[in-house]
């Protein structure tokens, strides 16, 4: 089944009657939360036109919560707004079916206080303002965001194969249901690339084409929801979590990203008079990412866990570096000397949210631009965790926290509301973790002591 219609007000009744051509019996209402969670309510198929025009209500202070689903005061988004509804207003260029659940669609929505009235800390209304400053200095952005995950048993929560078998073909198919799960992926409109084991132990990676604008990270979002939700029916866990092994490789995300020209859509990245095939454009959006690279770690890493990806044994750098095809620094650029060029923001965490991970690398290359950064040397020598001469980035939530909410430029660019709601939030997550006394303390400590 196929669904693609834009989201235009005059088109909503059309928009029903397709959904009700097409056996759709109820469509889910989704958004992101402030860390990438699915929320969502579901609407009978003849309610949809209803709530398409005037907004489905649902709580407003969701942005509010923390990973618990806590309330977070400091937020100023529960008592203060007297507990108030926002609505969610459907995006229907992002209408999809729901394969496995027969009569059913889903759609990501706005989440707005009212029609009209943005809701500055929605997640992808954040993304939308960093596409924007984007559009006004001429570009579009095409970006692919690569997620790995652990497929795990759900009872016991241990991988679905031991050992480490990178790309071993013995266990890109090991169990069914992951050509289920690649079957229902492409049933629902991703793009698929293609697919394999990863380094750890039922670590995997599924990648998927890149798209231009929100398309990109809407496309994340929905393969995450996709990922979890149908391996879950089926009786496993797949999960993002940047380190869910102390003694295995951690999940990273991947945000690969190349600027267009809006009017011709040529890659502004791609200089075939340069060396490396780099324009001057591609050159001062790296150094952005790596100047700013302190500063976006919060939105990154966003979990105390995240800052654990970065230790042995791993394939992720804590050096704000780059190198043409290099692993071991924040940014690897992938100069094909073609249409193709594009770098690949390496640093971020499988766990963190799309929509802020994608709005995080690309307003930290756009101020790059802006100030017309000089790209300083690539990595040399060997190595993720050698001596090197370059600034590494924070190793803990607190420390990036501080980073970021020193930054007046990307604070600007994101939106003090935004900033001031997803410091409040994480700050609480982090004063709830150093509570918390961990089973390794007791084992270390309380016997012998």
């Amino acid at each position: 089944m196929t669904i693609a219609l834009n989201r235009v007000e005059d088109r909503i009744s059309e928009v029903v009657a397709t959904l009700k051509a097409q056996g759709i019996k109820q469509v889910r209402f989704e958004f992101s939360d402030l860390h990438g969670v699915s929320r969502s309510k579901l609407v009978p198929i003849d309610a949809v036109e209803g709530f398409s025009r005037q907004g489905l209500n649902f709580y407003g202070g969701m942005m509010g919560l923390d990973t618990g689903s806590q309330i977070v005061a400091e937020t100023k988004l529960h008592e203060e707004m007297n507990y108030r509804d926002g609505v969610l207003i459907p995006d229907f260029d992002t209408l999809m079916p729901i394969p496995w659940l027969d009569g059913h669609a889903r759609v990501i929505c706005d989440y707005e206080w009212k029609q009209g009235d943005v809701m500055a800390s929605y997640p992808r209304y954040v993304y939308k303002r960093v596409l924007q400053k984007a559009a006004e200095m001429g570009f579009d952005v095409m970006m692919g965001i690569e997620l790995e995950f652990y497929l795990l048993d759900g009872k016991t929560r241990q991988p679905v194969f031991s050992g480490v078998h990178c790309f071993n073909t013995l266990r890109n198919q090991y169990v069914p249901i992951i050509d289920e799960l690649l079957n229902h992926l492409l049933e629902c409109g991703i793009d698929l690339i293609d697919h394999g084991c990863e380094y750890g132990p039922g670590q995997m990676e599924i990648n998927y084409g890149p798209a231009v604008g929100m398309k990109a990270a809407d496309k994340a979002f929905m393969f995450k929801q996709i990922v979890k939700e149908v391996c879950q029916r089926a009786g496993y866990l797949a999960t993002f979590m940047s380190r869910p092994f102390s003694d295995q490789t951690g999940c990273g995300s991947h945000v690969h990203v190349c600027l267009l020209d809006k009017d011709s859509d040529r890659n502004i990245f791609l200089d075939l008079d340069d060396t490396n095939g780099l324009s001057a454009t591609a050159k001062s959006f790296i150094q952005g990412i790596l100047h700013y690279g302190d500063s976006i770690m919060p939105l990154i890493a966003p979990t105390p866990n995240c800052y654990r990806r970065y230790l042995p044994p791993t394939f992720v750098s804590i050096y704000r570096g780059w190198g043409i095809q290099d692993r071991t620094g924040m940014v690897r650029v992938k100069a094909s000397h073609d249409e193709n060029t594009h770098i690949e923001m390496r640093a971020a965490s499988s766990i963190s949210n799309p929509y802020l991970s994608a709005a995080a690398t690309v307003a930290a290359g756009l101020l790059g631009i802006q100030h017309d950064m000089e790209l300083q040397p690539p990595i040399e020598g060997k190595g993720l965790y050698g001596d090197r001469n370059l600034p590494q980035l924070p190793q803990t939530l607190d420390a990036a926290l501080t980073a970021m909410g020193t930054n007046t430029e990307l604070t600007e660019l994101l939106g003090e509301e935004f900033v001031r709601v997803f410091t409040a939030v994480k700050q609480a997550e982090l004063n709830r973790c150093k509570a918390h006394v961990t089973d390794w303390e007791k084992n270390e400590y309380m016997e012998i002591y």
